[in-house]
């Protein structure tokens, strides 16, 4: 190895989450061949790494997905993780320890799951080791020069304060410090508050998103148009958005203007021969050969359209011809066509947008559309028995594109037709697994899309094998703690009288407050809120685009 290789190796030592995305292949070969290396009875996940100057002599190692053990740590006795657990530098963990999900063991850190007994009659170093364990549970940051001894659980959530000796138990979300550590408060409450419930919390929130609704729409109307937030131009999609969010906070039109109006606007914006509706001051898309476009905003208006117009008691004026006109053996190709391998996501908007068109066409008498059996056929028979899936994983993005274009595929299908997914306990597998990954899960990392593509198929599958809120379902336990993780970090998130944010980054509309990330939050909130049961506290329930019901059943089969 040469001096810069070394100085690299020393560097990911130190800094392992770097070495995902930096490493040579040569430095990952030997990644490999220092995995295997690791004494004991050891399992170690993927995307791990287990630091060359690491002290690693387990009896027996389960090293999750995502986790790392650090420099100079020092590891003995039996060590379970979850995934994305980290044993940062010069920390150590001996006897027997188990980590939940998501653990951060900071420097210096000591996790003692043994201890010596202390009979009179024996010196010291004669006495035997006696372990009764240490559990630590999910998302739980426990900071440096920290000593946990053997015997104590700690809960889900907790934070662990630098310098703190835990001796005892601590209950989940609790902040803790001190020598002894003692419990300083909830993480979930403001300094000196009372902590809420899970239902106070939801009622309290969904009482201030009905009485900032009408603030929140007003700052998206510019005098003639709706904008997604201040600054931005006038788009379809935000016109649709608002009646959403109207019709799900205050059971009314946007107050801009009277119901009628809006239905003039929506429905005089489609276009009588295709039936697309384009963007504001964009050409009509030009279909493809088989009479349907590929991409665009016109995809998507098929169903924010469409859905606004049947929340204000109306519909689209006309038919979407190019789905009313293909053949089934124009749809089996253009589905083989679609881009599955590179842009799941993208083919996945295609068919949403297709099946909702099905939905729609037949409420006009003349429409001599054939049902979407082949759709149906096509689906059934290509979906992947391992993940319930369509389309493949990449090294770039993991499960992201298959995942988001699950979410995509299915709600134009499968959920809006009432008709039950293929492979329902092998999605939900793929879908927790996508749901650990850091790129997309991290802390701050989370848009409303990505949380939506994981919350609506996990709700969808779980209705479907029989596993209500708070029962024994299919990995029922794991689903509740996403959701209830997921929930407690998008409730804060809200802006008074501005609503919610996209999601951190430049994806989508982006941070800053505005309807999409409004409309969508609000839906997913619900999806969170009905995982754990807690639904009803909301006192609203999707009923446009993200509708949990089926909008159509029983007409085709």
């Amino acid at each position: 190895m040469d001096h810069h290789q070394e100085q690299s190796v020393r560097h990911f030592d130190h800094c392992p989450w770097l070495f995902a995305e930096a490493a040579t292949e040569e430095q990952r070969a030997a990644q490999r061949d220092r995995q295997r290396s690791v004494c004991g009875d050891s399992e170690i996940g993927e995307r791990c790494y287990v630091a060359e100057s690491a002290a690693a002599f387990p009896d027996r190692l389960r090293l999750g997905d995502n986790s790392y053990i650090a420099a100079h740590a020092y590891v003995t006795g039996e060590l379970t993780t979850g995934t994305d657990c980290t044993l940062n530098p010069f920390s150590t963990v001996r006897g027997t320890v188990a980590l939940g999900s998501g653990v951060r063991i900071g420097a210096h850190t000591s996790l003692l799951g043994f201890n010596h007994t202390m009979a009179t009659d024996l010196p010291v170093f004669r006495q035997p080791l006696t372990s009764r364990g240490i559990k630590v549970g999910d998302d739980v940051w426990i900071g440096s020069h920290v000593v946990v001894v053997d015997g104590v659980t700690i809960g889900d959530h907790c934070v662990i304060g630098a310098g703190a000796v835990v001796t005892k138990d601590l209950p989940a979300w609790s902040v803790a410090a001190g020598n002894p550590a003692r419990r300083l408060r909830d993480r979930r409450e403001a300094k000196g508050a009372r902590p809420a419930s899970g239902r106070d919390t939801l009622a309290g929130f969904a009482d201030t998103a009905r009485a900032q609704a009408t603030e929140l729409l007003a700052r998206c109307w510019d005098g003639e148009r709706y904008v997604d937030r201040p600054g931005a131009a006038p788009t379809v999609r935000a016109h649709c958005d608002a009646v959403e969010i109207a019709g799900l906070l205050l059971g009314a039109a946007p107050e801009q203007l009277d119901a009628n109006e809006h239905v003039g606007r929506l429905a005089g914006l489609q276009d009588p021969d295709t039936g697309l509706v384009p963007e504001f001051g964009e050409a009509l898309p030009v279909p493809d050969d088989d009479g349907f476009v590929g991409t665009g905003a016109a995809l998507y208006h098929v169903l924010s359209v469409g859905y606004a117009l049947d929340l204000l008691g109306s519909s689209l004026p006309h038919p979407v011809r190019g789905v009313r006109e293909m053949t089934a053996r124009q749809l089996v190709a253009r589905l083989d066509g679609l881009p599955w391998r590179k842009d799941a996501w993208g083919a996945g908007a295609w068919i949403d947008s297709w099946a909702t068109a099905a939905h729609w066409n037949p409420r006009h008498a003349h429409d001599g559309q054939a049902g979407p059996e082949a759709l149906f056929g096509w689906l059934l028979t290509r979906a992947d028995p391992w993940t319930g899936m369509w389309g493949s994983p990449s090294l770039e993005e993991g499960r992201l594109q298959v995942v988001n274009g699950y979410y995509r595929l299915t709600r134009g299908s499968f959920a809006q037709f009432g008709v039950p997914v293929p492979y329902p306990e092998r999605v939900v597998d793929a879908v927790l697994d996508h749901a650990r990954d850091s790129r997309h899960f991290g802390a701050g990392q989370e848009n409303a899309c990505n949380v939506l593509d994981v919350a609506h198929p996990l709700w969808l599958c779980t209705r479907q094998l029989g596993a209500g809120a708070g029962g024994d379902g299919y990995r029922s336990a794991e689903i509740r703690t996403w959701a209830e993780r997921q929930l407690a970090t998008a409730l804060p998130r809200w802006r008074e009288g501005r609503g919610f944010g996209f999601g951190p980054g430049t994806a989508g509309p982006g941070p800053e407050p505005g309807l999409q990330g409004t409309e969508m939050w609000l839906a997913i909130i619900w999806y969170l809120a009905d995982l754990l049961g807690l639904s009803d506290d909301l006192g609203y329930r999707p009923e446009g685009v993200h509708r949990p019901e089926p909008a159509r059943r029983g007409d085709w089969f």
